[in-house]
């Protein structure tokens, strides 16, 4: 059995680089409330010199953290492609290592869709499938195109619902 090797073509929702600069400004923001705690906490304690020093190197740190906050969503967006066919799922994705997955239908066990509220302040939704094995998901995908390609997938793969 031979799987014809081909590029997926379907793209994420645009509105996934948002929720991604969003979700890593967050990030962002709590590692920096975080340092920002433990600087007060070794100048009211008078801790060692040299506990501070390090403090400031990771606060220092996080100025490429925010820059990669705005430059990951679109190298991300850009990268992502998915397709489902009666046989495989077609996943590709990744920048500097570009990652190309087969998963075949007759593997998949379970695929669920859920959203967070970030996404769910955009419409979208993560679809995951699960085999044996691993877990795949197609991240940031508008609700309609989620649901539809959710029950694509468990028809594709004889998946019955459970009640």
């Amino acid at each position: 059995m031979t799987a014809e090797i081909h590029n997926p073509t379907n793209k994420l929702s645009p509105e996934a680089k948002k929720v991604w600069r969003i979700t890593g400004l967050i990030e962002d923001v709590i590692g920096l409330v975080v340092i920002a705690v433990l600087l007060f906490l070794d100048h009211y304690f008078n801790w060692v010199d040299w506990l501070g020093w390090i403090f400031i190197g990771l606060a220092v740190l996080t100025i490429p953290s925010v820059i990669w906050t705005f430059v990951r969503p679109h190298l991300l967006y850009k990268s992502w492609r998915y397709d489902a066919d009666e046989e495989f799922l077609h996943l590709k994705f990744g920048t500097i290592t570009e990652k190309h997955e087969l998963i075949p239908m007759t593997k998949i066990q379970a695929v669920t869709t859920n959203k967070g509220p970030i996404m769910k302040k955009f419409g979208l939704m993560t679809i995951s499938v699960e085999t044996m094995g691993s877990s795949h998901s197609i991240p940031c995908l508008k609700e309609e195109v989620a649901l539809q390609l959710r029950n694509e997938i468990a028809q594709y793969a004889k998946l019955k619902e459970v009640e």
